[in-house]
């Protein structure tokens, strides 16, 4: 099923930007988890739109109601289903899109497989509002991981032409939690200007997340088709806005030498097999190593913007669009939460089929 992921843990997300709901269902989640409710609110927060200067101003609560999956606060082995009302909806600001596709967007891939019964009121299936229920799923995994010692985080690389520092590679430090969660604060202002400048012209403007998960046992993932790289590009890709996804020295490796890149293997004082450095980002062959899993997402500039753009009418002939509506001058904030919600799936989606935990 297009909309479903995983294999031990296995979740499903649906729902469309302008339908009363939207949701996901979590079925193979390990039994008996106290769940921080208040915790996974503040995780959503991070994600829901209205919260900070930098995103959209549809306003919506983002409040998950659970149907099933929990009794007295734990979980109880039964699939995990909840829904997120969707309560700021505007579809007249949509109605020239009916007949006019945005460049850049799905409402034209949309139309050519599904015809006149394609959704296009805010994007409908294809849109970023999908990733509220991906981020439940997410935060349920990141709270069961944390309490296994698996920790996930975040941070933004870049925004246009602001570039972040990098995690070190070894041993990631998790920044604070901010709209815009760097580990420079200097680089935060920058890609302030960048998003303001973008804002200011109608336009809007892309850049790139870096996620590094710790505490992972050595051994997790399958070759050939089934590596941890394979499953974390597989739901990364999930998210409506990534367009590339790297490890390690990612595609920075092909300008380097052997004996550059290759990354010595030593035993730490614990006895444990490390290597001094990471280009590997944590995988060889699929397989974790036991180091520090980074990764980077690059996410491109919002498709929906105010500055007049050259399209097509599905009735025939040329049009040109001007976008109406509430959406991000940069989706790239709040895609953080996102990524590692992903990541916190496929990673424990990988656990349980291994069965490596505490």
């Amino acid at each position: 099923m297009s909309s479903t992921f995983g294999s031990a843990l296995r979740v499903t997300v649906f729902g469309q930007s302008h339908a009363p709901a939207v949701g996901m269902v979590l079925d193979g989640f390990p039994v008996g988890f106290a769940t921080d409710f208040d915790a996974l609110r503040a995780f959503l927060a991070r994600r829901a739109p209205g919260n900070s200067p930098y995103a959209t101003a549809r306003a919506e609560a983002d409040a998950p109601e659970f149907l099933s999956g929990f009794s007295g606060g734990r979980t109880c082995g039964a699939p995990i289903a909840a829904i997120i009302r969707n309560t700021d909806v505007h579809g007249k600001d949509y109605v020239n899109l009916n007949d006019v596709p945005r460049p850049s967007h799905a409402d034209w891939t949309a139309y050519k497989k599904y015809g006149e019964a394609a959704d296009r009121s805010g994007g409908g299936h294809f849109s970023g509002r999908l990733t509220a229920p991906l981020c439940v799923a997410g935060g349920l995994c990141l709270q069961w991981l944390a309490a296994q010692g698996v920790r996930i985080g975040a941070h933004i690389l870049s925004v246009g032409a602001a570039q972040d520092a990098s995690f070190d590679p070894t041993s990631p430090t998790f920044p604070a939690i901010a709209p815009l969660t760097v580990l420079d604060s200097t680089a935060g202002e920058r890609m302030a200007e960048e998003i303001e400048k973008a804002k200011a012209d109608g336009d809007s403007v892309g850049g790139s997340i870096e996620c590094a998960v710790t505490g992972l046992p050595a051994g997790l993932g399958e070759p050939m088709f089934d590596g941890m790289e394979n499953r974390l590009a597989r739901i990364l890709f999930g998210i409506p806005a990534v367009k590339g996804v790297e490890f390690g020295s990612g595609f920075a490796c092909a300008q380097m030498r052997g004996s550059e890149h290759n990354d010595a293997f030593y035993y730490d004082e614990n006895g444990r097999v490390r290597t001094r450095t990471n280009h590997a980002g944590g995988i060889l062959g699929g397989i974790t190593t036991g180091m520090p899993l980074i990764f980077r997402a690059s996410i491109k500039p919002t498709p929906s913007i105010a500055k007049a753009q050259e399209s097509i009418r599905f009735s025939g002939g040329s049009a040109e669009l001007t976008v109406r509506g509430r959406h991000d001058p940069c989706i790239v904030p709040r895609a953080v939460a996102c990524v590692e919600a992903a990541a916190a799936i496929a990673v424990l989606d990988a656990l349980l089929e291994a069965r490596k935990w505490k």
